[in-house]
Parts: C-alpha cells; sequence; structure tokens
C-alpha cells in the first residue's frame, strides 16, 4: 500500500496541488489582480473576481478552427506542450517550497529550462498557422527568448549558486537563506539580480513593453492570431498560470521562499505571499506606464544594459559583495 502511494502522489502533485489545479485557479486570482490594477492605474472599476474563469470557459465552448495549409498536429500540440512545461515547472518549484527535502540534484536547472517550453509552444504555434503575422509574431518571440534568457540565467542561477558555494537544489538554496537569515536579494550582487530578473519576467511574462510577439494594436494578436475555441483557451491559462510560476520563482531563488520568521512559519507564509503580491504589482505598475518597444530596441536593450548589469552581479557574487 505504501508503494502505491509513493507512485501515486508525484500524479497527485502534477493535476491537483502544487501542479495543474492549484496553478490555474491562483493565476485566474493573479491574473485579475492584474486586471484590477490596470483598471485602476486607468482609472476604471474593473472586472469581477470571476471574469478571467468566464473567458476560459467561453473559449472551451467555441469552435476550434485549424487554418488551411498549416499543420494541424503542431497547431494543436503547441498550447498542450506550453500547458504541460508551465505544469511541470509549477509542480517542481512548489514541492520544495513545502518539502525543500524532496527537491533534486539539478532541479533550478530543470526548471530553467521548463519555463523556457511556454515560449517555445508559441513560436511553434505561430509557424504552424501559416499565417504571415502568425509567423512575424513568432520570430519576435523567438528573438525575445534570445535576448532574456541569458541575462535571466546569470541572475536567478549562476548568483545564487555562486553565493550558496555552488548549490543546484532548490531546497538546499532555499534552506541556505533561511540558516544565513536573509535573502541574496539583501546583498548588492542579489539585488543587482533582482533588479535584471524583475525585467526579465516582464518579457517572458510577455507583458507591455516586451509584448512584440503579441502586439493587438500592430499584429491583431501575432503568434495567436489564428487561435479560437480551446487551444486559445489553454494558451491563455498557461499566461495566468506564468504570472505565478515566474514571480514564485524570482521570489524563491532570491528573496527567500517562504522561509520561518522568529520561529513562526504563519509569519514566514504571509511575508513570502507579501513578496510575491509586491512583485505582481511591480510587473504589473511597469505594464502600464511604459510604451510597447520595437523589437530591435528590445534586443538591445537586454543585450546591453540588463546582460551588463548581470555580469556586474555575478563578479560582485564572485568576490563575496
Amino acid at each position: 500500500m505504501t508503494g502505491d502511494a509513493n507512485i501515486l502522489m508525484p500524479v497527485v502533485w502534477f493535476l491537483i496541488f502544487p501542479g495543474l489545479l492549484f496553478t490555474a485557479v491562483l493565476g485566474l486570482v493573479v491574473s485579475w489582480v492584474d486586471r484590477k490594477v490596470t483598471a485602476r492605474v486607468q482609472w476604471r472599476v474593473g472586472p469581477p473576481l470571476l471574469q478571467p474563469l468566464y473567458d476560459i470557459l467561453k473559449l472551451l465552448g467555441k469552435e476550434t478552427i485549424v487554418p488551411e495549409g498549416g499543420s494541424r498536429l503542431a497547431f494543436l500540440g503547441a498550447p498542450v506542450m506550453g500547458l504541460a512545461g508551465a505544469t511541470l515547472a509549477a509542480t517542481i518549484v512548489g514541492v520544495a517550497l513545502i518539502w525543500p527535502e524532496r527537491s533534486f540534484a539539478g532541479d533550478a536547472i530543470v526548471v530553467l529550462y521548463l519555463l523556457v517550453v511556454p515560449s517555445l509552444a508559441i513560436i511553434l504555434g505561430g509557424a504552424a498557422s501559416k499565417n504571415p503575422l502568425a509567423s512575424v509574431g513568432a520570430s519576435r518571440e523567438m528573438k525575445l527568448v534570445l535576448g532574456y534568457e541569458l541575462p535571466f540565467i546569470l541572475a536567478l542561477l549562476i548568483v545564487p549558486i555562486i553565493k550558496s558555494g555552488k548549490m543546484l537544489r532548490i531546497g538546499d538554496l532555499l534552506t541556505y537563506q533561511a540558516a544565513n537569515g536573509s535573502s541574496f536579494a539583501w546583498s548588492v550582487s542579489g539585488a543587482l539580480a533582482l533588479v535584471v530578473a524583475i525585467l526579465c519576467t516582464q518579457a517572458k511574462l510577455a507583458l507591455v513593453p516586451f509584448d512584440q510577439a503579441e502586439a493587438e494594436t500592430e499584429l491583431m494578436g501575432g503568434a495567436l492570431v489564428e487561435y479560437s475555441g480551446p487551444p486559445l483557451a489553454i494558451f491563455k491559462l498557461v499566461k495566468a498560470m506564468m504570472l505565478v510560476i515566474v514571480p514564485m520563482w524570482v521570489v524563491t531563488l532570491l528573496c527567500g521562499g517562504f522561509r520561518e520568521i522568529a520561529g513562526s512559519a504563519v509569519l514566514g507564509v504571509v511575508v513570502g505571499l507579501l513578496k510575491f503580491l509586491g512583485l505582481v504589482v511591480i510587473v504589473v505598475l511597469l505594464r502600464n506606464t511604459n510604451p510597447r518597444l520595437k523589437i530591435e530596441h528590445a534586443m538591445k536593450f537586454f543585450w546591453g544594459p540588463v546582460t551588463a548589469l548581470a555580469i556586474i552581479a555575478v563578479v560582485l557574487a564572485l568576490v563575496g559583495v
């Protein structure tokens, strides 16, 4: 009986908590927070709490249309691939946050790879649709990934590894921050890495000023212009889930996660949630106070000052600052 339970537990983690179901529900709530804050910034009331759920349910009832001449398998498989990658990343991060001892060697590197899968799904889906606008959107998404991924890795992997003494397990990184009584972000190198991570998070979530792949006013949705019905619902659900996973990933690696504070686990959870919500609000405010950049300007921005700032953070971490 114990053996069966051990086999079923990863399935429960993946499908229910902290994986698909939990992250999807929390993602829809955070998506509502995003829309509500956006509305307040624009002096509007904003949608009701369940509006993101209504949008998904409405799309699930619509017809799925596959564009003529496109690859049916790639077109319909892309959103499923994105959902699988996001769910697996959420599962690994969630398990490590709740049970640090259950994390495995190299899981920090695995999560970084998995967080690229939703972007690859958008590229694949846009290219498979054979729509010129979708192809342009897919091309822009590919360039963005090439632009922000290097500084994102330097800030969220290299800096924590250096400061912790070459630890590659998420659980070890959390335990190290808890044992030292402060997060990596409280150091100079960690603070610079946090700034880089926030800027890269903005691009990874495809939010203004880095939403060139969608650009509704230019490309009418870009890579997703041909999607409708359940496949579009899955893509929107993945985007909502990423709005949870990526900020939570930043909080985990640089801000100490949900470690106990003054011997209180409850206080640690409350402070951790405040860190997470604070990061979400920063991302939303950046979205609403900046214009969309041209794709070439975004590439220069990430390969120029952002990568330089990430390298400075790495150097400072090497010298112990």
